[in-house]
C-alpha cells in the first residue's frame, strides 16, 4: 500500500497501533522522542520498555527525526500523553499538509484549559481530525487479540476513511459523529477507574465496584450532555465499553494506581510503581473544574480529587458517597408514579 502512516509516541499504545497498521501492509513510521527507546526497538524488534512480549513487524520503521518521520505522511496518529498533545502539535504542524489526516488516540482533558484534545489540536491549526477511542488495551491489541473501537469526527468522510485504514480481522472499527461524547467518555472513565481501583485496594468487593462503575457512568453522561454530547454515546464503546475494561483489567494503569491509593500509599510512590503516565490524575482536576463551572454534580470525581490532591484517605470516601442525600436513580422520561 502506498499510504504512509506516522505514529507519534512509542509508548505502549503507539507501539501497538504501529504494529497493527504495519501488519496490514502500510508503510508505517513510529516516532520516538527518546533515542534510546528507538535504538532498543530497532535492535530487538520489541518495545521492552512499554510493550514487552510483542514482536514487531520487520517492516516497521522507527525514527527519532521528526522531519523524516512526517515526510509525505498521509495520516498522522497522535499517541502521546494528553498533556503533551499541544506541544507535539506545535512541533509537527510545520511538516503537515492541510489535507493530512490527524487521528488522536490520547484520552484526557488538557489540565490548564479543560479543553478536549481535538479542541487543543484545532487551536494549533490541525483541522482534518478524527478521534479513536474505545476498550482497547495495548497489551492485547499488540498481540492481535480481538478488539472493537470507535472513530469519531465532525466530518463523515474522515471518520469512514480512518475506519477503513484501521479495520482488520482482529480490530473492528465503528464510526460515530459525536466527537464530544467519544472524547469525554474516553477521558472521564480514567477517573472512575481510579475510584474502582481504590475500592479494590480497600477490599470492598464486587458490589462496590459495580456501584462505582454504574454511578460513575451516570456522572460522566451528566457532564457530557451538559457539554453537548449525545447521551447514547455513553452507552456505546467509548462510554460503558471503555469504562468496563478500564475499571476491571490489571492492564489498566489507572486501576493499578487506584489500588495503591486504596492501600494507603502516597500518590508519588504509586505513580513511580506504575511507571507510565496515569492519565486520570490530571483529568480528575480538569473534570472537577468543568463540573463546577457547569453546575454538574460529580460526587465520585469529587472524592477521587480529594484523595489525589488533598491526601484524603480513600476509606473516608466510602462514607461520603454512601451517606449522600437520598435521590432518584435517574430522571425517567415518560415514566413516574401516579401519586
Amino acid at each position: 500500500m502506498g499510504l504512509k502512516l506516522t505514529v507519534l509516541g512509542a509508548g505502549s499504545w503507539g507501539t501497538a497501533l504501529a504494529a497493527l497498521l504495519a501488519r496490514k501492509g502500510y508503510h508505517v513510521v513510529l516516532w520516538a522522542r527518546r533515542s534510546e527507546v528507538a535504538h532498543a526497538i530497532r535492535e530487538k524488534k520489541e518495545n521492552t520498555n512499554y510493550l514487552p512480549g510483542v514482536i514487531l513487524p520487520d517492516s516497521l520503521v522507527v525514527e527519532t527525526d521528526l522531519a523524516r518521520a512526517l515526510h509525505e505522511a498521509g495520516v498522522v496518529v497522535f499517541s502521546v500523553p494528553s498533556q503533551a498533545v499541544r506541544e507535539t502539535a506545535r512541533l509537527v504542524k510545520p511538516y503537515l499538509q492541510p489535507e493530512t489526516v490527524v487521528v488522536n488516540t490520547a484520552k484526557g482533558l488538557e489540565l490548564d484549559s479543560g479543553l478536549r484534545l481535538s479542541q487543543v489540536l484545532k487551536e494549533e491549526g490541525l483541522h482534518t481530525l478524527a478521534v479513536l477511542s474505545g476498550p482497547s488495551h495495548a497489551e492485547e491489541v499488540g498481540r492481535g487479540l480481538p478488539a472493537t473501537v470507535v472513530v469519531a469526527s465532525e466530518r463523515r468522510k474522515i471518520a469512514e476513511y480512518v475506519q477503513n485504514i484501521f479495520m482488520g480481522p482482529s480490530f473492528r472499527v465503528y464510526t460515530n459523529p459525536d466527537l464530544v461524547g467519544v472524547e469525554l467518555g474516553g477521558a472521564l472513565k480514567n477517573i472512575i477507574a481510579l475510584a474502582t481501583g481504590m475500592s479494590d485496594g480497600l477490599g470492598l468487593g464486587d458490589n462496590a465496584r459495580a456501584a462505582l462503575m454504574t454511578r460513575g457512568l451516570a456522572e460522566i453522561a451528566r457532564l457530557g450532555v451538559a457539554m453537548g454530547a449525545s447521551p447514547l454515546t455513553f452507552a456505546g464503546l467509548a462510554g460503558v465499553g471503555d469504562l468496563i475494561v478500564t475499571c476491571s483489567s490489571m492492564y489498566s494503569r489507572n486501576r493499578q494506581a487506584g489500588i495503591g491509593l486504596g492501600r494507603g500509599l502516597p500518590l508519588d510512590e504509586v505513580l513511580a510503581q506504575v511507571g507510565m503516565v496515569v492519565e486520570g490524575v490530571r483529568t480528575t482536576a480538569a473534570a472537577r473544574r468543568l463540573a463546577r463551572q457547569l453546575g454538574v454534580p460529580m460526587p465520585v470525581t469529587e472524592e477521587v480529587y480529594q484523595v489525589l490532591y488533598h491526601r484524603k484517605p480513600a476509606r473516608e470516601c466510602v462514607g461520603a458517597l454512601m451517606e449522600r442525600k437520598p435521590t432518584m436513580e435517574t430522571n425517567f422520561l415518560g415514566a413516574g408514579w401516579s401519586d
